[in-house]
This record gives structure tokens, C-alpha cells and sequence, in this order.
């Protein structure tokens, strides 16, 4: 699935020449300060990279945000993440400041759900937040998620979130 759309915003698949809008937001301190900190352009090529190998293994990956102008707004995408010894697949959502607080991570969150338990197949979800992080924590509850739990991973308090596909038992 190479592109999809909600209401405000066209999400189309991660390319190589996307580095320049990843290396914007990602030395942005305020939008990187909970992803673990800024990246210079070398660890965003490194990051992108990766990433585009994901892709080609698995069908999935992250997705470049752009709004009904073709502004590139963030990212968003499913994704591969070791969460305590095991592969999780987690929901990903990053958004330049100037469009915080508008709903749009709660817009690509529900579609990020619609886009694992339809067309991918997935069957649960996890998403991991930084504590102190409440607007994302708002956006994981408003999408269904349930905390899990709170665990440490390199030097960060994080906490774990999930939802499983609708119809499924634990």
C-alpha cells in the first residue's frame, strides 16, 4: 500500500528523496524531544535508509505526511520494534509543530489502524510514548489503545500501549 488519504492529509510511501523534509523535523529539538533527541543529517540518511530497506522485506513501513496544499507536514507509518525481547509492530506518528494540536495525530492514528487490521493483515499494534508525552498518550486512548505498562529503555521511561484488532482475545 504505497499512498493512502484521510479526510486532511495524503500519506505516500517513504522515498530517498525525502531526506530533506525528515532532516528538518528531525533536528527540530521541540518535535524530537520525545524520539530520543535530534538527529544530524547523517543519522536521518542512516534512518531513512533503514527504513526503505523495511520496506522492501516486509510491504510496510512509515509513510511522508503532506496536507491538502502538498505541505509535508511529519510521518506516520507501522513499523517493526523490539519491545521487551520481542518483535512488536508499532504505530508511528511525527508532526512539525506548526500543525500540533490540530487532530491530525488523531486522524492518522485511526487511519494507521484501518491500514494494519484491513490491508495489512496485522492483528495487534503497540505504541511506545516517552513519559510526560500526554498528547500522544491522548491520541493512543482516543484510538482505543490500553496501557499496558511502563518500562525503561535506554536511559527513557517509556510507556507501552496496545490494541488489538477488533474481535480478537487477548
Amino acid at each position: 500500500m504505497d499512498a493512502f488519504t484521510t479526510a486532511r492529509l495524503s500519506a505516500e510511501r517513504l522515498r530517498r528523496d525525502h531526506l530533506d523534509d525528515l532532516v528538518l523535523l528531525h533536528q527540530d529539538e521541540a518535535v524530537s524531544r520525545y524520539l530520543g533527541g535530534t538527529r544530524t543529517a547523517e543519522e536521518t540518511s542512516a534512518y531513512l535508509d533503514a527504513n526503505l530497506v523495511h520496506w522492501d522485506r516486509r510491504g510496510f513501513g512509515l509513510w511522508i505526511l503532506r496536507d491538502g496544499h502538498g505541505r509535508f507536514v511529519g510521518r506516520a507509518g507501522v513499523r517493526p520494534l523490539m519491545v521487551l525481547g520481542r518483535e512488536e509492530i508499532e504505530i508511528a506518528y511525527t508532526f512539525h509543530q506548526a500543525w500540533w494540536g490540530q487532530g491530525y495525530a488523531s486522524e492518522i492514528a485511526g487511519a494507521l489502524c484501518g491500514v494494519a487490521f484491513g490491508p495489512l493483515g496485522l492483528s495487534e499494534l503497540v505504541g511506545i510514548v516517552i513519559t510526560g508525552n500526554l498528547g500522544s498518550c491522548r491520541v493512543l486512548e482516543k484510538a482505543g489503545f490500553q496501557r499496558e505498562r511502563t518500562y525503561e529503555d535506554e536511559g527513557h521511561e517509556l510507556i507501552l500501549y496496545r490494541l488489538r484488532k477488533p474481535g480478537l482475545t487477548a
